[in-house]
């Protein structure tokens, strides 16, 4: 006998493979089946199964199906199990829906996804109501404002979901970025509509001489995410495009803000 011919001991090549050819049971290494070859042969099913496929198709149970198929049907459940469970709050009431989105900050690239960015809160923070944190720097004690009132304040600002980058200083500009004269005073009426909501609602309840710094959401900031339609603005081109870049951008920017407001002085109403 040949000496590259196996011995009875040795079994045969699986049937299927692509080197199952002529040589009947000859078996050397460059004949063995790949690992493919073999995922492929192991998937094929028993005959017995098959028989029980073919005598009651209708009453074949998963387990009892193609293996091929199990796994096909199994993936398929993985795929479609998270478009169900949107489905299912598609068709709940829409506080329900809010109520899944409402723990993240609001990002044009995620609208309509319940995923992105958590919204932070800060245990050494007082927030009210309306989303507004603050935390007092000084209280002030001279005159509280009133609607109507006119009052004179000295602000910084800062993109803090996005690095933190200053696009307004107080008091004197600093850094190469903030050059120029010292700026004036920012000044409004209190209760006129104005400024953003969150300065009205941190300096109504300040007084004469107090610094509050505020967390800013998106939805008590500059509406439309546009600064040029409410005060207070940058009073320097750098801080201009800071604040620009953050609020106009469409991608996943977390548009928080924070504000330093420092309370001047309060002119009553005439």
């Amino acid at each position: 006998m040949h000496p590259a011919v196996a011995n009875r001991s040795h079994r045969p090549i699986p049937f299927g493979s692509t080197h199952d050819h002529a040589h009947g049971n000859i078996r050397c290494r460059a004949c063995r089946p790949s690992t493919v070859s073999q995922a492929l042969v192991s998937l094929k099913p028993q005959r017995a199964l098959e028989s029980s496929l073919r005598d009651d198709p209708a009453t074949g149970s998963f387990k009892n199906q193609h293996p091929i198929r199990r796994v096909l049907m199994a993936g398929a459940a993985a795929v479609l199990l998270p478009v169900a469970s949107a489905v299912m709050l598609m068709g709940q009431p829409a506080h329900a829906a809010e109520a899944v989105i409402a723990k993240y900050e609001p990002m044009d690239a995620l609208k309509g996804k319940d995923y992105g960015k958590p919204r932070m809160t800060y245990k050494d923070y007082t927030m009210t109501p309306s989303g507004l944190q603050f935390q007092d720097l000084k209280v002030g004690e001279g005159a509280a404002p009133q609607p109507g009132d006119t009052v004179i304040v000295d602000w910084d600002g800062y993109t803090i979901g996005y690095y933190g980058r200053p696009f307004e200083a107080r008091n004197k500009p600093k850094g190469s970025s903030f050059s120029g004269e010292n700026k004036d005073f920012f000044r409004f009426v209190l209760g006129e509509g104005k400024v953003i909501p969150a300065f009205e609602e941190a300096v109504a309840s300040m007084k004469a001489g107090g610094i509050r710094r505020i967390i800013v959401p998106v939805e008590l900031g500059y509406p439309e995410n546009d600064w040029r339609k409410l005060g207070p603005k940058p009073s320097t081109f750098a801080g201009d495009r800071a604040l620009d870049f953050v609020l106009a951008n469409k991608g996943m920017i977390d548009k928080t803000l924070l504000f330093d407001v420092e309370l001047v002085r309060v002119v009553e109403r005439k």
